[in-house]
């Protein structure tokens, strides 16, 4: 015997259902519906385990830059130290650096003009973090629109196939249909299964994402009237 009988003989309770027999008494069709679905909400689980700890990661690295950013004496030294970490705030940061020194290479520097390219730097930088940390939230989005609609699937072809064996046996009776019916049903349940935490998990981090956004852009804001008074002062 294969794991999955052995799991469905020892899991067996006649008055209760068992998912795992309903897997394996189900459809060729329906069982791939499920297995897809199953997998998926694997790895929407998996998504949101490592969204969340790296968010919590990110914020804590941004809290200690920050707090340390304002403080330090030597801003190339300190972004030295930050140049190999995973820290938004010092990819901005760098970016407006970046972006301060091209701007006062030459003699004669515009400044409405460095002004203008040290918010263009610096907000088109929070725009690329906002991108890298919303990478794979599309998956979570898919999951939760597509999901219920493919479980639906794998019912509707689970109900179909019972009525052909109540044709087939020309027999109607509950007992026939029954099974069948559950089976499929238990499809659109592993849908279901599937897409409201996705759906949950999606919105939450989106929060979370503009969360962060709007942090670095006032980060942004604050140093970008930094460098401004700076270079009013040359």
């Amino acid at each position: 015997m294969t794991l999955l009988p052995l799991l469905a003989a020892a899991t067996d309770a006649p008055r209760h259902l068992n998912p795992i027999k309903l897997f394996l008494d189900a459809d060729i069709v329906v069982q791939v519906v499920m297995a897809g679905l199953i997998l998926a909400s694997i790895w929407v689980w998996m998504i949101i385990l490592s969204f969340s700890l790296r968010h919590a990661g990110i914020r804590k690295r941004c809290d200690a830059y920050e707090r340390d950013f304002w403080k330090t004496k030597d801003i190339e030294a300190f972004q030295a130290d930050y140049a190999a970490t995973d820290t938004p705030t010092a990819r901005v940061a760098a970016a407006g650096l970046a972006e301060w020194r091209r701007s006062n290479s030459g003699r004669g520097a515009d400044r409405e003009g460095t002004r203008q390219r040290l918010l263009s730097a610096m907000d088109g930088a929070i725009a690329q973090e906002a991108d890298r940390l919303s990478d794979r939230l599309n998956f979570l989005a898919t999951v939760g629109a597509v999901a219920p609609f493919v479980g639906l699937f794998g019912t509707v072809w689970g109900i179909m196939n019972s009525f052909f064996q109540i044709g087939q046996q020309q027999n109607s009776s509950l007992a026939v249909v029954a099974p069948g019916i559950s089976e499929a049903l238990f499809a659109t349940a592993i849908g279901l299964f599937a897409a409201i935490p996705a759906v949950i998990a999606y919105n939450r981090f989106s929060h979370r994402v503009d969360q962060i956004e709007a942090r670095l852009q006032r980060f942004a804001d604050r140093f970008h009237a930094s460098l401004s008074r700076e270079l009013e002062a040359q």
